[in-house]
């Protein structure tokens, strides 16, 4: 009697430590926006789950184009993923300022101090300048060179603005497209401009424009928009429908020797590609001597939904991806430069352009005026195209950018 009424016990213990052990188990749903990078992430996440057992995560991927209104509508309605991937400064901010993403600091997020301030800068508010989000990767804009192309034609990649004209003229002259950038996208124009405006602009320039000290009338920027009316007659044919797509298309064929874009181009452009032979170098500077400003930012971040009921899952997994383990992976896996202190970058090319931002410009726009409506971004690149199609001035241009955002930036009224 006493040893069935013992058996009983035990197996009641047992059955209670399997339900206990059961109910520790948690799955926790990461929403992102990034399809294509699944299995990427499911190996991240395996990871994870291996060093902590009892949390498991879901990945769930949603259309880029809708993703905004998809993740807004789910967190108005107190629901959404437990991590959220989110874009980084305007785009975040409008959903810190509705509460619906916790404050990270290091007693939650000890992995925050891995992270340099330019980083967390990407994920913080504004109003109280707090971290929301943690940030996953920079980006960086400068000139991918088709060294096969340049080899070909007896040249060599132009280092200041008067070289990129002399080359581009000789590319040219051998019925080769020397610019491949056309302005049919609207986000890809943005970034032309910074690519070679950013070098004559320089940080003291974005120090005046930030402090409230001058507006984008400054001459020195209305100067440096000048500059790429120079490189009109060097874009593609019918340059004015040109979209990103095919700016990439002339360049991975050899049909053109110089790209303006992204380091975020650079693994898929191996995949398109495995027999480019491509570099990565900044932008012409204005003379000899001057610094090569590439141009730098950060592209999102993953923050917690506050309405989470697995809130002390998600702070662990958002813990473990500011960790280098996570930035490694992130690296090989995803072809991103994580800006986690102690991560390893093996790919040639990524570590040139993460050696490059040691001298970087922030992408001006994006970075600092693209909070209310309307944004910088959308001023600049409606206006880029008339500029570049001769119907405005770049001074008219600036004058433009300048009206719009001091329709909410206090330090440009009245100016």
């Amino acid at each position: 009697m006493k040893k069935t009424a013992g058996l009983a016990i035990l197996g009641a213990t047992l059955i209670w430590g399997f339900a206990a052990g059961a109910a520790r188990a948690t799955t926790i749903s990461f929403w992102t926006w990034r399809q294509e990078d699944r299995a990427a992430y499911t190996e991240i996440f395996k990871d994870f789950t291996k060093l902590h057992p009892d949390i498991t995560v879901k990945f769930e991927a949603f259309p880029d184009e809708s993703y905004p209104t998809i993740v807004s509508t789910a967190l108005a309605g107190g629901r959404g993923g437990d991590v959220i991937h989110v874009h980084a400064y305007g785009w975040l901010e409008q959903f810190i300022k509705a509460g619906y993403f916790l404050k990270l600091d290091k007693t939650t997020v000890p992995s925050l101090g891995n992270l340099p301030s330019d980083a967390l800068l990407s994920g913080s508010y504004r109003a109280d300048g707090q971290v929301y989000a943690m940030p996953f990767a920079s980006q960086t804009l400068g000139l991918l060179i088709n060294k096969d192309v340049f080899a070909k034609a007896g040249l060599q990649p132009p280092k200041t603005w008067d070289e990129l004209l002399t080359v581009s003229k000789a590319l040219k002259e051998k019925r080769i497209t020397p610019l491949a950038n056309g302005l049919g996208t609207s986000w890809f124009n943005e970034m032309f401009v910074a690519v070679f405006t950013n070098p004559f602009l320089g940080p003291d320039f974005v120090h005046d424009l930030t402090t409230g000290k001058t507006t984008f009338k400054d001459p020195r920027y209305i100067a440096a928009l000048s500059k790429l009316l120079e490189l009109r007659s060097y874009m593609p044919d019918g340059y004015e429908g040109v979209d990103d797509e095919t700016s990439g298309q002339l360049f991975l064929s050899g049909r053109a020797a110089m790209l303006a874009d992204g380091s975020f181009d650079i693994a898929d452009f191996k995949t398109q590609n495995p027999q480019l032979n491509m570099d990565f170098i900044a932008p012409p500077a204005p003379k000899a001597g001057d610094p090569g400003y590439v141009t730098k930012f950060y592209d999102g971040g993953y923050a917690v939904n506050a309405a989470s009921p697995q809130k002390a899952a998600a702070l662990t997994l958002v813990n473990y991806m500011g960790t280098p383990a996570f930035g490694d992976k992130l690296v090989s896996l995803l072809g991103d430069i994580s800006p986690i202190k102690g991560v390893t970058i093996s790919d040639p090319l990524l570590a040139k352009v993460a050696a490059l931002n040691a001298t970087a410009m922030p992408q001006i726009d994006l970075v600092y005026f693209r909070f209310q409506s309307p944004t910088g971004s959308e001023l600049l690149q409606t206006n880029i195209t008339k500029m570049m199609a001769g119907s405005i001035t770049p001074a008219q241009l600036g004058a433009d950018v300048t009206a719009g955002v001091a329709k909410w930036y206090t330090p440009f009224q009245g100016k």
